[in-house]
């Protein structure tokens, strides 16, 4: 049994050792972003760009990537002069105030509105696998960077 002295001044050999570890510890706990991502996860955030750059939903014949470049990591103005921001932080800044829809929305009602008015598809239920797809590629995109619930996007 170790026992600690009242002595303030013997336990200040303590105190360096403690921040070293600290360090190493917030050093070592923190991953690359992508790093983070593996197994059944990574299966569904890759499932989920897939279908961000190629899925038409059974409408207009464009996908989501036309409007989102980039995979969704680039700020767009298209030729009618429509922009677009990246979604790069989408998964921070949901749920939201819409006053559009004159209600608090979620990161899936945006996908669903998205995929009914701007590619004129047939949207994913909330608990489909292309909804869950969906959101596991847009919040991979948006992983370490700050919740901004009702924030803009960037």
């Amino acid at each position: 049994m170790t026992r600690l002295s009242k002595s303030p001044s013997k336990h200040y050999h303590i105190i360096p050792s403690l921040v070293l570890i600290t360090l190493l510890v917030g050093m070592w706990g923190v991953v690359p972003a992508q790093a983070a991502i593996n197994g059944p996860l990574a299966k569904a955030v890759a499932q989920g760009k897939q279908i961000f750059l190629h899925d038409t939903f059974g409408g207009r014949g464009i996908t989501c990537n036309a409007c989102h470049r980039g995979a969704g990591l680039a700020a767009t103005v298209t030729p009618n002069g429509a922009k677009f921001p990246s979604l790069s932080n989408a998964a921070t800044i949901f749920p939201r105030y819409s006053a559009r829809a004159e209600r608090v929305i979620t990161l899936q009602d945006q996908i669903r509105a998205c995929v009914t008015g701007a590619l004129g598809g047939t949207p994913p239920a909330n608990d489909s696998l292309t909804m869950r797809a969906l959101v596991s590629y847009l919040t991979s995109l948006s992983q370490g960077k700050p919740i901004d619930m009702g924030g803009k996007p960037k």
